[in-house]
């Protein structure tokens, strides 16, 4: 009988922790190419608007910044070389990542 007992306030307690209330840390702003202005320095500013007709946005970004190309992260620099050299720029879109607590750009990411 108290085992049974036992049982069940173990797996009350077990789901009450699955019912947590969750928080947003990180958002991710999906841009496209034209509406993007990348910094220019490691700890400068990113701007975007995430369409012709919304808010430009300005967000810090960090030394701690990492810019992914296909999977790969590479410096700022080579980052800005390899979004110069795309043609088609309004068919590309960029993932922004914004940490909400920092207020700051936590990685930029492209898929060529």
């Amino acid at each position: 009988m108290h085992i049974q007992r036992l049982m069940v306030l173990i797996i009350l307690g077990l789901s009450l922790t699955a019912a947590a209330d969750f928080r947003t840390i990180t958002e991710v702003h999906e841009v496209n190419l034209i509406f993007l202005r990348l910094p220019g320095t490691p700890s400068g500013t990113l701007s975007f608007a995430e369409c012709a007709d919304c808010d430009s946005q300005t967000m810090r970004v960090s030394p701690a910044t990492h810019y992914v190309i296909n999977g790969r992260t590479v410096s700022l620099a080579d980052f800005k070389r390899a979004v110069a050299s795309i043609t088609n720029r309004s068919d590309t879109n960029i993932d922004v990542f914004h940490h909400l607590e920092s207020d700051t750009v936590t990685k930029v990411r492209v898929t060529l």
